[in-house]
């Protein structure tokens, strides 16, 4: 179960250092279901490859993700047929053992856009959760949690064009 809250922000948060650095390329073979495959490259670390599974909803949601290979990887992508979203990801090490991730999307690009999340272990210390209590109040002023369109998935659909007529799922 992925439970999370998230957030539109303008650059990366002042005042923190990243405890990792990611680049990333994903794109989906649906957003309803969510199925989608990631790239996920740890700067000075290994890379992963990652087909994931997300069920409906909006603060949480089942969320299946397991490993796959170069060539399934490679396969997919053909099959998606359309250019992934770029992004960069920086965690940064909360207090009470949560991270805040900041991913800059598709940077370069006129849709390009950031955004923040942070995951919890249950629905109510989600919702209890403060962000002026851990200094980024103002930094997380713009909460998005279930906003109609803020979704990966919606970006997706909204910049590449939706699916690809080779992808007959």
């Amino acid at each position: 179960m992925e439970i999370e809250r998230k957030w539109m922000v303008t650059g990366w948060p002042q005042g923190l250092t990243p405890a990792s650095v990611y680049t990333m390329d994903q794109g989906y073979l649906t957003v309803r279901p969510t199925v989608r495959i990631r790239r996920e490259a740890l700067q000075g670390g290994a890379t992963a490859l990652v087909l994931c599974f997300k069920g409906a909803g909006t603060l949480s949601r089942e969320e299946i993700e397991t490993d796959i290979d170069e060539t399934l990887f490679a396969r997919l992508e053909h099959l998606i047929g359309k250019p992934l979203i770029r992004k960069e990801r920086r965690d940064y090490p909360l207090p009470g053992g949560l991270t805040l991730e900041v991913n800059c999307v598709d940077p370069g690009q006129p849709t390009g856009f950031w955004y923040a999340e942070v995951e919890f272990e249950t629905e109510a210390r989600a919702l209890a959760w403060d962000p002026a209590a851990a200094g980024l109040g103002d930094y997380l002023a713009d909460e998005c949690t279930g906003r109609p369109g803020a979704s990966m998935g919606e970006y997706w659909e909204r910049t590449r064009g939706g699916l690809t007529n080779s992808c007959n799922l």
